[in-house]
């Protein structure tokens, strides 16, 4: 009984941290896309710079992706 509750919590735990990181990763993308927006906005974006956020979106939205498909395999086991 106890190795099935220590499963179980240790399972929550995940879950727990996975939340927390998606989280975290949506605030970086909102932040990424707020500042994206502002530098559209100023007009004085370089494409260097457009690039960078770009590829930083892309990044979030990749990692997001994994621990969406991540949570879906622990909710299936």
């Amino acid at each position: 009984m106890d190795s099935a509750v220590d499963a179980l919590t240790s399972l929550e735990e995940r879950v727990h941290r996975a939340v927390e990181l998606v989280a975290t990763l949506r605030a970086e993308r909102d932040a990424a896309l707020a500042e994206l927006a502002k530098l559209k906005k100023a007009g004085g974006a370089s494409e260097a710079e457009m690039e960078k956020l770009r590829a930083e979106r892309t990044q979030v939205r990749t990692r997001l992706e994994k621990l969406l498909g991540q949570l879906d395999q622990l909710s299936e086991a």
